[in-house]
């Protein structure tokens, strides 16, 4: 079964940096798209970032474009979220996810598989 292992949330002050880290075990993911997603008390989880496992693709939402930055370790099996400048709307629990089939020319993601997620607190 597939198995998604987030680690490395905590408290931060605004402007600092974190990295978040996912383990993927359970299948291989050769065409899947990994991605982050969040979500804020009182609010929607929200799409953040994702990756073509096998390629070059990477696809951010716009709040986070330019501070954060998504890659993967093939040979460790593993996703990463490095954030940086970092602001108090940060603020959530980010889970990492995969999709299946993902549609790269519509940057549109339906994840399949869940992570339990990693709290990240941003301080003001």
């Amino acid at each position: 079964q597939v198995q998604l292992v987030e680690s490395g949330g905590g408290l931060v002050q605004a402007g600092g940096s974190l990295r978040l880290s996912c383990a993927a075990s359970g299948r291989t993911f050769n065409n899947h798209a990994m991605g982050w997603s969040r979500q804020a008390p009182g609010k929607d989880r929200e799409f953040v970032a994702a990756i073509s496992w096998s390629g070059g693709y990477t696809s951010y939402a716009e709040s986070v474009k330019g501070r954060f930055t998504i890659s993967r370790d093939i040979a460790k099996n593993t996703l990463y979220l490095q954030m940086y400048s970092l602001k108090p709307e940060d603020t959530a629990v980010y889970y990492c996810a995969a999709d299946r089939n993902p549609s790269w020319g519509s940057r549109r993601f339906v994840f399949d598989y869940w992570g339990q997620g990693t709290q990240v607190t941003v301080s003001s």
